[in-house]
C-alpha cells in the first residue's frame, strides 16, 4: 500500500518525489487504521498531500467522499487543482460559486465526488445542513479540518464557525477517520484541539525550521524610513514576494510608492474595493508578473507559491504564531529566501485595537440577548440600530451566541432560544491576557539578539528548536538598515501628497428618517471628496493630531498643503465657488479658522451657513453606521445666512463615519446650494475599506 501511495505521490509531484518524514505515518493512521490524527508541520511541508492520498486510498477501499473544511477560498482553488493530478474529483460549495451548487449537489447524490471542500461558514448554512449534508453524511469516508488551530480560541486565528465542527463529528458514523492539519499551534492550542477532536487523536509534530529562510529584524520607526528602505533594497531580493501591512490604507500607500520607483506591486486586501480581483492578483504573483503583492492578512492560510523569494512585514504582527505562519510562505522550494521584519511606532496602537476588537465583551452579548427577547426576531442591521457595536463585532457575537445555543437564526433574522446563557468570563479574560502575552512575545522577538529561528521555534513549542546558523543574528550580518536621507525626504513628501478619497454615503440607515426613502436622492448626495491624509500617519497626519490636540490651531503649512491638493491635484469640476465649514461647540474657532485661511488661499469667500444646535459624543465613540447617524442627527441646522446657489467646499478637520458630512451636505443641498465637495484634513485611521 505504501508503494502504491508513493507512485501516486510521484504522479502528483513528478518523478523522484518522495515522502517527507511523517507523511506516510499520517496517511497510514487515517487511511489504513481509520484513526484520528493531528498533523503539526511547518508551512510547505505537504500537509495537503496527506489528505489527498488518504482520500484516494480510502475511495479505492470503498469509502465515501472526503469532507474537507477549509478556511479560505484561495486555499480551495489551489487544492482542487492539486487533487486533480491523481484523478480525484474535487468540488467546492462556497459563497463565491452559487451557480455551481446544483451541479455539486448532483455529483454528491450520484457518488461522483471524491472530495468536497467547504468553508466553516457552510456548517451554519440552513440549505447546506438540510439539503446537502444529509445526502452524504452517513457515508463520509474521511473528515478533514484544515488549519485546525482555528478550532481553538487560544489560536491566533480563532473562527467561531469552526466550533460547529465538533457537532458534525458527534453525528458521524463510528469509525470515520478524522484528520486535522496546522502549521501554527503551540502546546496549549494542540491540547485544546485534542480535547475537541477526541482523546484518541494522535499528534504528529515535525521540526518547524526551514533551511532556506534567512530571517532579519530591522527597526525603522517612521513610515517614511520604511518606505525608503523598501525602495532601496526590495529590488535586490530574489524573485517575487509579499509585503504584509496591517491596514488596507497602508497596502495602498506602499504599493503606490513601490510603483513610483519602478517596482511592480499591487495592493491586496479584503476591503470594499470593487476593482480588486484577488484570484487574479494571486495568479499574477504565482506567475511572477509582479515583484510584490502588498497584502493584509487577507492573503493568509493556504496561499502556496513554492518559489516565493521574500516576505517583508511593513509593520510588526501581533503574535509570533501569526508571524511564523506568514513568513513561512517564503522559501519552500528555493535555496535562499528572506523574511524581513520591519517595525515602527504605530505597531502597538494598531495591535491594541486588534486585541480590543478580537472578542465581544459580555455586555455586548447580554445586550443582544436583551434586545432579541424584547423584539423577538431582528436582522443584523436592525440589531445595530439598538446596540452601539460595530457590524463585525455584532456578527462575531451572534456566531458565538449561536454556537452556544442561546440564539437561533431563521433566514436573515436572529431570535432568542429558550436555552440559558452563562458567560464564561474567566475564559474570555484568559484569552485576552494571552493576546497581550503574545504581543509582548512579539515585541521581544523584534529586539532579540540570539537566533531568530530558534526564538520562533521555542515560542511554538518546537522540540527541535535550535540555532539555525543562517539568520542575520547568527551570521552577524544581513541587509543594511541604513537608507539614504534624500530617499527618506522623498518618502515624506510622497506621504504628504497621498490624498485619500471620501466616497459619499448613498443610503440612510434604517429607521433614522421614517419619512424619507432609504436611498438618498441623487440631487442631495455629496460629490466625492478628499482627505489630505490619514490621521496620525507619517505624512501630514501627525501635524493634524498636534494641531487639534496640542496647539488647538492648524498650521499654515497644512493650509498650504490643502490648497495645493484642492487646486492642483484634485481640482474638482465645476470648481467650488465658496467655502463653508462644519461648526463645533467644543472648539468653535479651530475648524472655522482653518477654513477661513483655506478659502483665502484658494481665492474664495468663506460663508458660515451651518449652525451647531446641540452637542453630541464624538463620532469615534459610535461603533456602527446607525449609531453614528443618530448621534449627529438634530445637532446641525441652517443658520440665518442662506447658502449660495453654487458649488461649495465643505470643510471639517477629521472624518470618521462620514455622517456629519452627509447630513451637512443634505442640509446645504435642500436649502439651495450647488454641488457639495467635502474636504477634511484627515481620515480616521482604518476608515475607507
Amino acid at each position: 500500500m505504501k508503494d502504491y501511495a508513493h507512485a501516486l505521490l510521484q504522479q502528483m509531484l513528478g518523478p523522484g518525489a518522495d515522502f517527507r518524514p511523517g507523511q506516510w505515518e499520517a496517511i497510514e493512521i487515517v487511511a489504513l487504521q481509520r484513526g484520528r490524527a493531528l498533523v503539526v508541520q511547518r508551512t510547505g511541508w505537504g500537509k495537503s498531500l496527506v489528505y489527498f492520498l488518504a482520500t484516494r486510498l480510502l475511495r479505492e477501499q470503498g469509502a465515501g467522499p472526503t469532507l474537507l473544511v477549509s478556511p479560505l477560498l484561495s486555499l480551495m482553488r489551489n487544492q482542487i487543482a492539486m487533487s486533480q493530478k491523481i484523478g480525484l474529483r474535487a468540488i467546492t460549495i462556497n459563497s463565491a460559486n452559487r451557480d455551481e451548487w446544483e451541479i455539486a449537489e448532483q455529483a454528491l447524490a450520484h457518488d461522483a465526488c471524491d472530495l468536497l471542500l467547504i468553508s466553516p461558514e457552510r456548517l451554519n448554512n440552513e440549505h447546506f445542513l438540510k439539503s446537502v449534508l444529509p445526502v452524504f453524511s452517513g457515508r463520509v469516508g474521511l473528515f478533514v479540518v484544515d488549519e485546525a488551530h482555528c478550532i481553538s480560541d487560544w489560536g491566533h486565528d480563532f473562527r467561531p464557525d469552526y466550533r460547529r465542527i465538533v457537532r458534525i463529528l458527534r453525528n458521524l458514523p463510528a469509525g470515520v477517520p478524522v484528520l486535522g492539519t496546522t502549521a501554527t499551534a503551540n502546546d496549549r492550542v494542540v491540547a485544546d484541539v485534542q480535547a475537541q477532536l477526541g482523546a484518541e487523536l494522535k499528534v504528529l509534530r515535525g521540526p518547524l525550521a526551514r533551511a532556506s529562510l534567512r530571517l532579519q529584524n530591522i527597526r525603522l520607526a517612521d513610515q517614511s524610513e520604511r518606505l525608503a528602505w523598501l525602495a532601496r533594497y526590495l529590488p535586490q531580493l530574489p524573485g517575487s514576494g509579499i509585503v504584509y501591512c496591517l491596514t488596507v490604507a497602508d497596502t495602498q500607500r506602499v504599493a503606490a510608492w513601490l510603483n513610483l520607483h519602478g517596482i511592480t506591486a499591487v495592493a491586496y486586501h479584503a476591503g470594499d474595493d470593487v476593482n480588486i480581483d484577488r484570484a487574479a492578483l494571486e495568479q499574477a504573483l504565482l506567475d511572477n508578473e509582479i515583484k510584490a503583492l502588498v497584502a493584509t492578512v487577507a492573503l493568509g492560510m493556504g496561499f502556496d507559491k513554492p518559489d516565493l523569494g521574500f516576505v517583508i512585514h511593513f509593520q510588526r504582527p501581533g503574535s509570533v504564531i501569526a508571524y511564523y505562519q506568514q513568513v513561512g510562505r517564503a522559501g519552500r522550494a528555493v535555496d535562499r529566501a528572506y523574511g524581513i521584519l520591519l517595525s515602527g511606532r504605530e505597531d502597538d496602537e494598531i495591535q491594541e485595537y486588534f486585541i480590543q476588537s478580537a472578542f465581544p465583551g459580555v455586555t455586548v452579548m447580554q445586550d443582544i440577548l436583551w434586545v432579541l427577547e424584547r423584539f423577538e426576531t431582528l436582522s443584523v442591521r436592525e440589531l445595530l440600530a439598538h446596540i452601539n457595536v460595530s457590524q463585525s463585532m455584532m456578527e462575531k457575537a451572534l456566531k458565538l451566541l449561536e454556537v452556544d445555543g442561546a440564539v437561533g437564526k431563521s433566514g436573515s433574522c436572529y431570535f432568542r432560544t429558550p436555552n440559558p446563557w452563562h458567560p464564561d468570563v474567566a475564559r474570555m479574560e484568559q484569552v485576552t491576557a494571552l493576546r497581550r502575552n503574545e504581543l509582548a512575545q512579539m515585541q521581544a522577538y523584534v529586539t532579540h539578539t540570539g537566533c531568530l529561528m530558534e526564538f520562533l521555534g521555542r515560542a511554538l513549542d518546537d522540540p527541535a528548536a535550535a540555532p539555525c546558523g543562517r539568520c542575520a543574528n547568527c551570521v552577524g550580518q544581513g541587509l543594511p538598515a541604513e537608507v539614504p536621507s534624500p530617499l527618506v525626504i522623498e518618502a515624506v513628501e510622497f506621504l504628504q501628497g497621498f490624498e485619500l478619497p471620501i466616497e459619499p454615503r448613498k443610503l440612510w440607515p434604517g429607521g433614522l428618517f421614517p419619512d424619507l426613502k432609504a436611498k438618498i436622492p441623487i440631487e442631495c448626495l455629496n460629490a466625492p471628496g478628499r482627505a489630505l491624509c490619514e490621521y496620525g500617519d507619517a505624512g501630514w497626519g501627525k501635524w493634524v493630531r498636534e494641531g487639534k490636540y496640542l496647539h488647538e490651531h492648524f498650521s499654515d503649512d497644512l493650509v498650504a498643503a490643502s490648497a495645493r491638493l484642492i487646486a492642483e491635484r484634485w481640482h474638482p469640476e465645476p470648481f467650488p465657488a465658496w467655502v463653508t465649514a462644519i461648526p463645533s461647540r467644543r472648539r468653535p474657532r479651530l475648524v472655522y479658522d482653518f477654513a477661513e485661511r483655506l478659502a483665502t488661499a484658494l481665492g474664495l469667500p468663506f460663508v458660515p451657513v451651518l449652525e451647531r444646535i446641540a452637542d453630541a459624543p464624538e463620532q469615534k465613540t459610535m461603533a456602527n453606521s446607525a449609531m453614528q447617524a443618530r448621534n449627529v442627527n438634530n445637532t446641525l441646522t441652517m443658520g440665518s445666512t442662506a447658502p449660495r446657489p453654487a458649488p461649495v467646499l465643505l470643510v471639517d478637520d477629521i472624518v470618521d463615519s462620514r455622517w456629519t458630512l452627509t447630513l451637512a451636505g443634505w442640509l446645504l443641498r435642500t436649502h439651495g446650494s450647488g454641488l457639495v465637495y467635502p474636504f477634511v484634513l484627515a481620515r480616521a485611521a482604518g476608515r475607507g475599506g
